[in-house]
Formats: structure tokens, sequence, C-alpha cells
């Protein structure tokens, strides 16, 4: 595990960190969005009331060529993309790129919804039809009919990646925090969180995308209600430190400070990597996973699809992860220590011990020959009460992973308590249970309940993403197999450590990321085009009063 550990932080400071003083990843796609803004005049402002009236049902025909209406496609994709990286992702990022890693998620953001315009468009104009009626759309379709038949192998290496991606990203990744959450809250071991949500995820994902567009279409909505009016309340009952908060967050975007015990870098760098790292994740501009989604849609008109798209984006992040940054800077969560019950079995914690024994020694609460680490910061001293006021003395014991206390008597301890620096969606939970704390005494709950619904509907989502694209790849047959790798891949990534099952999907999302930033590259002309002839005959046809 260690070895697989050291090659996937390799590829992931390759694919995200190379060069060092500024990745190409950020050149790429903050150049894109800058790109692709310029050159539709600014479409995500300028076209945001269509996109509205489109997603409400305004040019809706049941007739359209396509599998699920604006709305659906829409949930769908929001589904997936409104879900874990807002709970845990903004989490995450201010853990180790400080409050001003928020800024530049929406700087992500703003520019994001123009590149979500562009291959939400592309996806609908170079869709194919099934044989039994049902249509696929998205990246691998695009760049083979759109650049031509010589660049097929760019949609094969696409379609392997999303395969790939769709596994991790959108799927370990969500059962891992959920189960990282469960576990948190309720003490639910790893596995039976994996084991309950898989099966879930699999009764849905049987049902193709018109069942899983009818699930999203419900959940979505509720899911965004619940998590967005609880931030609210707590916003307001903190409104003195709200404002406060846009300061700390707009300040430390460009001039970053470490906060207390070291969290967040103190390095403008990191700051923004973090930033439009955890932006991307959460709102998938670029990465060509939504126009899947949305070549499904029912519509004869490519653009139409295209600014509902780019709603995406805006609510993702600039209004969900905004309540999440805001509840955790506003609170102070994020740089305070939280008292815990210590779980040496966990895979968020880690042991060292420097003489190469199996046994820390622990004197006073304090580790002698070696550390321990939380989210890769040192835990505080070790207790035998909770209140800790008694420091623990005695030997921790690793065996294959599983931790043993026995103190100075040579009695075992059941439960030694600790405190930490909280990283994830257990750090989004803290937000939200102090916040609600002077009228409700379990806001973590609501993040617990959130974490669950969009874990299981992210998973949901992208289970669609790779089943098109091993469509794609290997024909029809080719999906059932699919679909049940990928519920063992949900399983297994409930049980793996954080960082690496982030790492890995980090890796995915960079190579599915970069085939289709060249395509829309190359494509950008034909959007810009079917933008101009779009919007001037509903400018004709709104000054005729014929809609």
């Amino acid at each position: 595990m260690e070895v697989f550990e050291q090659i996937v932080n390799w590829l992931n400071n390759l694919v995200w960190s190379t060069p060092e003083q500024f990745p190409l990843m950020v050149v790429v796609l903050l150049g894109f969005g800058i790109f692709i803004t310029l050159r539709l005049g600014f479409v995500q402002i300028r076209r945001f009331a269509h996109g509205v009236k489109s997603v409400m049902g305004t040019y809706d025909n049941p007739d359209d060529t396509g599998d699920v209406n604006h709305f659906q496609a829409l949930t769908t994709a929001l589904s997936a993309t409104v879900g874990i990286g807002n709970i845990a992702g903004v989490a995450i990022a201010i853990h180790y790129g400080g409050p001003g890693a928020l800024f530049w998620m929406w700087v992500t953001a703003f520019f994001g919804m123009a590149i979500k315009y562009t291959e939400c468009t592309l996806a609908v104009k170079y869709r194919i039809q099934n044989a039994d009626g049902s249509v696929s759309g998205g990246p691998m379709y695009y760049i083979e009919k759109g650049l031509g038949s010589n660049w097929k192998w760019l949609a094969v290496f696409f379609a392997a990646m999303a395969v790939i991606c769709s596994f991790l990203t959108g799927n370990a990744v969500q059962a891992n925090t959920v189960a990282d959450t469960m576990y948190s809250t309720f003490q639910i071991p790893s596995w039976a969180s994996g084991l309950f949500t898989a099966t879930f995820v699999g009764i849905v994902i049987v049902g193709g995308i018109k069942r899983i567009g009818q699930v999203t279409a419900r959940l979505m909505p509720v899911m965004a209600l619940i998590y967005v009016l609880g931030a609210l309340i707590i916003l307001a009952i903190n409104a003195d430190d709200v404002i406060p908060a846009f300061g700390t967050i707009i300040t430390s975007a460009f001039t970053p400070e470490a906060g207390l015990f070291g969290v967040g870098s103190g390095l403008f760098l990191t700051t923004l990597v973090w930033g439009i790292k955890r932006g991307l994740f959460s709102n998938e501009a670029g990465q060509g996973s939504a126009p899947i989604a949305h070549g499904a849609a029912k519509t004869e008109e490519p653009v139409r699809e295209g600014v509902v798209a780019l709603l995406e984006p805006f609510i993702d992040t600039i209004v969900v992860c905004t309540m999440t940054g805001l509840v955790i800077v506003s609170t102070g969560v994020w740089e305070q220590r939280h008292n815990m019950v210590y779980e040496p079995g966990n895979s968020n914690n880690a042991v060292e011990i420097t003489d190469g024994s199996n046994m820390l020694i622990i004197e006073d609460g304090e580790p002698i020959n070696g550390t321990v680490e939380r989210n890769d910061f040192p835990t505080g001293k070790f207790f035998i009460d909770e209140a800790q006021n008694t420091t623990f003395s005695g030997t921790l014991e690793m065996v294959d992973g599983v931790g043993v206390f026995t103190n100075e008597a040579g009695e075992q301890v059941a439960t030694i308590y600790t405190n930490i620096i909280e990283n994830g969606a257990p750090l989004t939970s803290l937000g939200f249970k102090k916040g609600l704390a002077p009228i409700f005494p379990y806001g973590d709950y609501i993040v617990t309940i959130c974490v669950l619904l969009f874990g299981v509907s992210t998973a949901i989502s992208w289970s669609y993403y790779g089943d098109r694209s091993i469509q794609y790849l290997a024909g029809d047959r080719s999906i059932i197999y699919y679909k049940v790798v990928y519920l063992g891949m949900h399983f297994l990534g409930a049980i793996f450590p954080l960082a690496t099952v982030w790492a890995i999907g980090d890796i995915a999302l960079g190579l599915m990321t970069f085939p289709n930033i060249i395509a829309l590259f190359a494509l950008s002309g034909s959007v810009a085009v079917a933008s101009k002839k779009y919007f001037n005959k509903m400018d004709e046809l709104e000054a005729k009063g014929e809609i």
C-alpha cells in the first residue's frame, strides 16, 4: 500500500503540479475559459436568463429527439456536480489552501460557465441515435465526428479515461466521503456504509438514463433546499461574521497566510491550485462529463441545451460552494482543534513509529518514539476522559493496521480521546453543528443527511457517464459488466484511505480533461457560428411575438 500511495502521489503531482511554479492544468483550464468567454461575448452573462427560461420548460417539445427533458438533463448533471465536491471539496481546499481557495473556485466557476456552454452545445450537435431510439452524446462523439476520423484515437482515449474517472471521481470518492461522515457521526463501519450505498445505487442504475433522470429530478431540488437553507440559517445567526468572512476569503486569495496550527499553506500558488482543483472537481467544467448527460436532452437545438448547461457552475460553485465556504470560515472551525475519540484503525489516521517496532510509547499524552497524524496534521495529546483532564500514559500497539491502547498497569483501554484538525465533510459538519448550536444542537446531522443524498445521487449520475463511454468503446453488451464493476468500485472506495482515493480521482480527472479541451479549442468556431445563428433566430421570433 505504501508503494502504491507513492506512485499515486507522483502521478497526481505530474498531472496537477507540473511545472511546480504554475501547473499546466491551471494554464489550460483558465486559458480556455478566458478564451471562450471572450470569443462568445460573455455568453454566461448575456444568455443567463435564456438558460433559466429553457430549464423551466418554455421551449420544451415532447416530440423532440432525446431521452430526458431540459430539467431532467440539468438535474442529472447537477446531481453529479452538486455533491461531495460542495461539502467535502470546499473543506479540503480551505484545509490545504486557506480561505482564499474559495475565491479561485469562484473564478473557475465564472469561466467554467462558458466552458460548460461550449461542451454541452457540441454534445447535442454531434450526438448519435441508437438502434433502440435512445441517444448517446459526449466528447467522444464530438471529437470523432467534429475533428474527423483521424482523431478517433483521441476519442477512444477520452472514453477510456471517462470510464476510469467514473469508477473513482464520481463513485469511489463519493462512497469514501459518505463512509467517512457516517463513521465520524455514528461510528458505522466503512464497509457497512459502502454496502448500503452500493445496493441503492445498483437498484437505480439498472433502469438506465430514464430512471436516473426521474430519480435525480426528485432528489436534486430536495437536497439543495435542505443544504442551502441550513447554511442560510447559520449565516443569519452569524450575520456579524459574514462580511469579515468575505474579506478573509478575498484577502487571502492574493496574500494568503497560514492559519493556526499551520492550516492553509500561506503560499499564493498553493491557494490558487487548490481552489482551481476543487473548483473543477465541483463543477466539472472542461472535464467532459456533463456533456454526456446533456447529450440525452430532448431538443433539436444544440445551443438551447448549452444555455441550460451554463447554469450548472453558477448553481454548483457560486451558490452552493459559497454557502459551505462561508459557514466554515465564519464559524472559524477550519483553524480550530476538535475533540474526538481516536480510532487507530481509521483510514485517515496515520501512526509512524520511528524505532522500527510496532509499539508506540505514550507518556503524559505525548508519543515518545513516533508521531500520530490525522489529515496530515499531528493530533493533540491523548486523554482517557472526554473532558480531557487526565492524560494517557501507556502504549499503542499497531498490528496490521489495527491499534490497541494499553495503560501502564497493563490493562487495555477501549476509548482514548484526542483533538484534531478536521478535514473533508466532517469539517463541514462541525461548521454546521457550531453554526446552528444556538437554535438546534444537531446541525451536523444536516450535513450527514446531505452527504448521504449527495454521494448517492452523484454516483448514480456518474454511472451513466461511464455507461455511455463503455458503450462507445465496446458496444451495448459491455454495459452490464461495467455496472457490476462500478458497484464493486463503489464498495472499495468506502474502505480506502481518503487522501489516496481523492488523489486517484484527481489523476483521472486531469487525464480526462486534456483531450476534451483540445477538442473544445478546435471546435470553438463552430460553437460561435451556431450561437450567432440560434440567437438571431430566437430574437426574430421574439420580435414577431411567436415565442
